[in-house]
């Protein structure tokens, strides 16, 4: 009987085993079928560098007296709109009146008729509210590709529904270090602020080359090996019954913004690729989990991010483009 019994279980063992190992294949199997393909594909694409900062004014200045002497006249009042060169006090003695630095609006007036100014006295503020200007800051590693004269694009929390546009008009020859990454101011003026007022905060991404009508791939596409970039082309199956065969191409990158990057040569439009990503038929699998996401942010020259399949993690960034 006892026999029996060990006969019984050893047989339930071996189902049980054997059913496990054909799960495991299907699962197996199920995840190879789920492998993400794309499409080889031709359009623009615009490397950036991005930053948050403030709506700032371009020119708010105090207005002091160049000269002492007795005031004889006060021209303008606070809320007063003036353009440079405007007179805003004379003196008795005739000497030349204070005039305001440039346009603007008069926000603070100290200053009335009778009183005794002192060279160097400031008499008022002129802040201008119609040339507006924000301030970013780049990282290090970025602000090499920063020029003035170059596009901006502004979005502020304000107007979530609007855009601006601008233009770099100083880039800051030195930064400022917090925990041991360098910082650089950038400032970008805009074209036109609407309805922003100062202190307003602002997103902002500078334009630093861009590239139109060409072939393009995702960058989770591109793998490294050495110094050899090359892509995996899927040709479809000549029937049901086969299975679609994978090329390796070798590839020559161009630029990059943070999800496409450039094919200089090797690949043609429409030709389906695989990407770098398995999509697994299990929701607990922490290694589908991690190819899928496990991206760094780092791109740039080589235009891949680690994590991602591609050999070596490059050091340069997503965004500064490159070959």
């Amino acid at each position: 009987m006892k026999k029996w019994m060990s006969i019984g279980v050893v047989v339930i063992l071996l189902a049980g085993g054997g059913f496990w190992l054909y799960k495991s294949n299907q699962t197996v199997a199920t995840a190879e079928a789920q492998v993400m393909t794309s499409t080889v594909q031709r359009g623009d694409i615009e490397v950036q560098v991005s930053g948050s900062g403030t709506v700032a004014s371009i020119n708010s200045n105090d207005v002091a007296a160049a000269s002492g002497g007795e005031v004889d006249e006060v021209l303008v009042s606070e809320n007063d709109v003036v353009e440079e060169g405007t007179e805003l006090v004379t003196f008795t003695d005739g000497s030349d009146p204070i005039t305001a630095p440039h346009a603007g609006t008069i926000t603070t007036l100290d200053v009335e008729a009778g009183d005794n100014l002192q060279n160097g006295q400031v008499v008022a503020h002129v802040t201008d509210y119609v040339t507006l200007q924000t301030v970013i800051g780049v990282d290090e590693l970025d602000i090499a590709s920063i020029k003035e004269g170059q596009v901006a694009k502004i979005t502020a929390s304000a107007y979530p529904d609007e855009s601006f546009t601008g233009t770099v008009t100083k880039v800051s020859k030195e930064g400022t270090s917090t925990n041991g990454v360098s910082s650089f101011e950038v400032t970008v003026q805009f074209d036109d602020p609407k309805d922003l007022l100062i202190g307003m905060s602002t997103e902002v991404n500078i334009t630093t080359e861009s590239k139109q009508s060409v072939l393009y791939v995702p960058i989770e596409a591109v793998k490294i090996n050495g110094n050899e970039k090359y892509v995996m082309i899927q040709e479809s199956a000549t029937s049901e019954d086969e299975e679609a065969v994978t090329t390796q191409q070798v590839v020559e990158t161009g630029i990059n913004d943070d999800q496409n990057i450039e094919i200089v040569s090797g690949l043609e439009e429409g030709q389906i690729i695989q990407l770098a990503i398995t999509l697994s038929s299990s929701s607990d699998s922490a290694t589908d989990r991690g190819a899928m996401r496990d991206f760094s942010g780092t791109g740039g020259a080589s235009g891949f991010p680690s994590g991602s399949g591609m050999g070596t993690p490059p050091t340069d960034r997503v965004g500064r483009g490159g070959e």
